[in-house]
């Protein structure tokens, strides 16, 4: 006899925040606008229903690469969203992803769901469906947070890079108007101990800055050992 549940039950959907960075200088995120109703024509995260059959970040990276052929990103979960009004169609609950992608390598096309699909400047976006403006300020803070604690960003950079285009980095997703205090920012980012110096620029004009590389072993290695407060302080940025 098959089990009756005595409560009504929630349907659950996943949204995808992916932000991509533009030569280090435009932080933007990617957006659908949507076919169907609810919302259509309006702009969107891209996400969708979870299957009976698969776990929420499967159902998260299926969603992501069906409405906007984006693959093969590392996804992190923000926050599970369920305001009881939150979605026309009934009680959802959904829970969100995030993940930072170099923009260039990961071309973008319309499917699925999705009408349109496009990256807009995270400063510039048009009104969005459901509560995807509460996601999107979530996952806008949660990244700002994290990268004063955590190396991120990295794989976007060169494999060889100065501490100049580090630094740009870090403001472009900081959001900061204000460049930050170099002399701060070098030393803080030097005492986490996770860059590796592998020697200076060649054929510029002007003198040679020093050439580094991201010890990604290093860094594992300290956040697994008792140095996880020395890497939080590495990066407490003052602005």
């Amino acid at each position: 006899m098959p089990y009756t549940y005595e409560y009504p039950r929630p349907s659950v959907t996943v949204d995808c925040v992916i932000f991509g960075l533009q030569e280090s200088t435009q932080l933007k995120v990617l957006l659908i606008q949507r076919a169907h109703e609810p919302f259509k024509d309006a702009w969107a995260l891209p996400g969708g229903f979870v299957d009976m059959d698969e776990d929420l970040e499967t159902a998260a990276l299926r969603e992501l690469e069906e409405e906007t052929g984006v693959r093969d990103v590392f996804i992190e979960q923000l926050y599970s969203f369920g305001q009881p009004t939150r979605d026309p169609r009934g009680r959802v609950i959904s829970i969100a992803y995030y993940a930072l992608v170099n923009l260039a390598q990961h071309p973008v096309k319309a499917a699925s769901d999705a009408k349109t699909v496009k990256w807009f400047d995270v400063n510039k976006l048009p009104p969005l469906a459901f509560d995807h403006n509460e996601i999107m300020e979530m996952a806008i803070n949660r990244l700002q947070a994290k990268v004063r604690y955590q190396p991120i960003g990295f794989e976007l950079l060169p494999e060889k890079f100065t501490l100049t285009q580090l630094q740009k980095l870090y403001e472009t997703i900081l959001g900061v108007e204000q460049p930050l205090n170099k002399r701060n920012f070098r030393t803080r980012i030097l005492d986490m101990g996770v860059l590796k110096e592998v020697g200076r620029q060649e054929g510029v004009a002007h003198r040679p800055a020093k050439l580094y590389s991201f010890d990604k072993d290093k860094y594992e290695e300290l956040a697994k050992s008792k140095y996880k407060d020395l890497i939080k302080r590495g990066v407490d940025f003052e602005i």
